[in-house]
C-alpha cells in the first residue's frame, strides 16, 4: 500500500514527539536518584487520568485492533462483548480489589501470593507469568504489530519487527512507568480519533449523501445477522462466543484474571497516589471500553458492504484505512503504531518489574542498607539498573522468537488466547479465594494451579468424549464454556485441599478485615452509569 509524503511526515512528527515526551516526564529533580518505587511504580503518584489512558493503551495493540475488526466482519457486533464486559470488570476491580491491594501496599502479583500464602507459589507464579509475557505476549504484541505495519506502510516485516521492538523499549528505558503512563493519555488521545475517524469516514462512504447517519442505518439493513450481542446456538460462530456465556459464564473468568489479577493490567492502578484515584482510574477506563467497539469493531462491520470478498477477515482494518486521504491517512497509522508501542512498553516494564522485585531481588537477598550518596540504599540504584537491562534483553529475546513462535501460524493470536485460558481458570481461584477467603492456604492454590492446566489440556483434546452426553459435548465445546467448568473444578479442588490442610503460621501477612470497600459518590455514580449504558446496548443489540 506505501504511505504518502505526508503520512510520512505525520508518522516522524509522532514519533519524535512521543519519545520527546517520554524523556520529559522521566526526568528528576537534581540530585535525586530513580528507586524502584520511582521506576516500576512510577513513585506511586500517577493521576486518575494517566491510570485510566494507561490502562486501555496497555490493553489496545495490533493483534486487538486488527484482530477484533476482522472478527467484526466475520462474526459482527457478538465480538464487542470482549470489550462491554471489561468494563463491568473493570467496576469489581475498583469496588473490591484495589482496596485490598492499597491497603497491604502491594506492588506486584507475585508479591500478593507470597504474602496471602507463601514463598513457593509467588516463585512458581512469576517464572510462570515470565515466560508468558515473553515467549507469548511480547512476542505476539510485535509479530502482529510488524505485520500491520507492513500491509500497511509497505515496510519490510523483520525490519518492522526491529523497529517497533526497539522504539519501545528506548522510549521508557528511562523514565519506567512513569513514562509509559504519563504518555499513555497522548496514546489513547490519538488511537481514539484516529479509530473514530476511520469509523465516520466508512459509515459516511455507505451512506453517501446521507453520511454516516445514514451509512450505520443502511449497514444494519445490509447485514442485521453481523448485529446480535447473543449467538444462537446454530450460529457458526457460537463456538466462539456461546451465547449467554458471554454475559453469566466464563467470560467472567478471563476478564476477572486479566483486568484484576494481571501484573502489565493492574501495575497502574497500584501506582496511584491514592485509593480513590485509583477507582476514578478505572471507571475512566471502563468509559473508554465502551466506545472501543466503535472504534474497532464497527470499521470491520463496514467492510462487509464495502469489501465483501476479502481473502481473510483480518485484512479488513488495513482495507479500510485504505479509504483515508493522505494526511489523514498518516494521522491514523500513527494512531495504529501507538496501540503497538504502549503495549509493548507496558509488557516491557512489567517483565522488569517481576524479574527483578519477585525473582532477582528475592534471589540475591538485597538486604544491603548501605546507603549512597543521594541517601537512598544503594540497592535501589543497582534494581533499577538491573530493570534495565531486564527490559532490552526481554524485547532482544522476543524479536529473535516472534518468528519461529507465532510466524509458523495463520492462527496465532486465536492459540495464543487459549493457551493463555488454560492457566486462567486457576489464577482466578488463587486470587478470589485469597482476598475473600481465609481459610484459603498454599497447599489448595497450588493444586488449583495445576487441576487448571491439566483439566484444561485434557478437555481441550478429548472432546467431544463418547462418554459425555451430547448436550455436555455441546456445551464443553467452546473454549468460554471450558474455561468456567474447569474454574468450578479447580475452585472445588482448592477448598477441599485447603480445608483438609493446616496453613503454616505466619504466611498470610494479607489484612483484610479492617479494609474500607466504600466508595466515593463520583465512582458510584460513574459506575452506575456505566451499568445502564451497558444494560441499553445489550437490551438494543440482543
Amino acid at each position: 500500500m506505501g504511505l504518502s509524503t505526508i503520512d510520512v511526515v505525520v508518522v516522524v512528527i509522532y514519533a519524535i514527539g512521543i519519545f520527546s515526551l517520554a524523556q520529559y516526564v522521566s526526568r528528576e529533580k537534581a540530585g535525586h536518584q530513580k528507586d524502584t518505587s520511582d521506576y516500576f511504580l512510577a513513585s506511586k503518584n500517577l493521576p486518575w487520568w494517566a491510570i485510566g489512558a494507561s490502562l486501555i493503551a496497555a490493553n489496545i495493540s495490533a493483534e486487538q485492533i486488527v484482530g477484533m475488526s476482522g472478527s467484526g466482519y466475520a462474526i459482527g457486533l457478538a465480538i464487542a462483548s470482549y470489550e462491554w464486559m471489561a468494563a463491568a470488570t473493570l467496576l469489581i476491580v475498583g469496588k473490591f480489589f484495589l482496596p485490598i491491594f492499597l491497603k497491604n501496599q502491594i506492588y506486584t502479583m507475585p508479591q500478593f501470593l507470597e504474602r496471602r500464602y507463601g514463598k513457593l507459589i509467588r516463585t512458581l507464579m512469576a517464572v510462570f507469568w515470565l515466560a508468558l509475557y515473553v515467549f507469548v505476549n511480547l512476542t505476539s504484541i510485535i509479530w502482529l504489530g510488524s505485520i500491520a505495519v507492513n500491509k500497511v506502510a509497505g515496510v519490510n516485516q523483520d525490519v518492522a519487527l526491529v523497529m517497533l521492538g526497539a522504539f519501545a523499549l528506548l522510549y521508557q528505558l528511562r523514565g519506567g512507568l512513569k513514562a509509559v503512563a504519563l504518555t499513555d493519555i497522548v496514546q489513547v488521545t490519538l488511537l481514539v480519533l484516529g479509530g473514530l475517524v476511520v469509523a465516520f469516514l466508512t459509515l459516511s462512504q455507505i451512506g453517501g449523501a446521507g453520511g454516516f447517519v445514514a451509512g450505520f442505518a443502511k449497514l444494519t439493513a445490509a447485514a442485521p445477522d453481523h448485529f446480535h450481542m447473543i449467538l444462537e446456538k446454530g450460529n457458526p460462530h457460537y463456538i466462539d462466543l456461546p451465547g449467554l456465556s458471554v454475559l453469566i459464564g466464563g467470560m467472567w473468568i478471563a476478564n476477572l484474571s486479566y483486568w484484576g489479577f494481571n501484573q502489565y493490567i493492574i501495575q497502574r492502578a497500584l501506582a496511584a497516589k491514592s485509593l480513590p484515584e485509583a477507582q476514578k482510574g478505572v471507571l475512566f477506563a471502563a468509559f473508554l471500553k465502551l466506545l472501543m467497539p466503535v472504534i474497532i469493531v464497527l470499521p470491520g462491520i463496514a467492510a462487509v458492504m464495502l469489501a465483501p470478498d476479502l481473502a481473510k477477515p483480518d485484512e479488513a482494518y488495513p482495507m479500510m484505512m485504505r479509504l483515508l486521504p493522505p494526511g489523514l491517512l498518516g494521522l491514523v497509522f500513527a494512531a495504529l503504531i501507538a496501540a503497538i508501542i504502549a503495549s509493548t512498553a507496558s509488557k516491557i516494564n512489567s517483565i522488569a518489574t517481576i524479574f527483578t522485585l519477585d525473582v532477582y531481588a528475592k534471589r540475591k537477598h538485597m538486604l544491603d542498607r548501605a546507603e549512597d550518596a543521594s541517601g537512598k540504599p544503594a540497592q535501589e540504584k543497582h534494581l533499577v539498573l538491573v530493570g534495565r537491562i531486564t527490559a532490552a534483553v526481554a524485547i532482544l529475546i522476543a524479536i529473535l522468537a516472534a518468528r519461529p513462535l507465532v510466524g509458523s501460524s495463520e492462527q496465532a493470536f486465536q492459540f495464543i488466547q487459549e493457551f493463555t485460558g488454560f492457566f486462567t481458570p486457576g489464577i482466578t481461584v488463587i486470587f478470589l479465594l485469597g482476598l475473600f477467603w481465609k481459610r484459603a492456604n498454599e497447599a489448595g492454590a497450588i493444586v488449583a494451579a495445576v487441576t487448571s492446566v491439566l483439566l484444561s489440556t485434557i478437555m481441550k483434546y478429548t472432546l467431544p468424549s463418547t462418554s459425555l452426553s451430547q448436550g455436555l459435548n455441546d456445551y464443553m465445546t467452546p473454549f468460554i464454556n471450558r474455561m468456567g467448568v474447569v474454574f468450578l473444578v479447580s475452585a472445588a479442588l482448592c477448598i477441599i485441599v485447603s480445608l483438609a490442610t493446616q496453613q503454616r503460621a505466619g504466611t498470610d501477612t494479607i489484612n483484610t478485615a479492617d479494609v474500607n470497600y466504600k466508595t466515593t459518590a463520583g465512582f458510584n455514580i460513574g459506575a452506575l452509569g456505566v451499568v445502564l449504558i451497558l444494560t441499553a446496548l445489550y437490551a438494543t443489540w440482543w
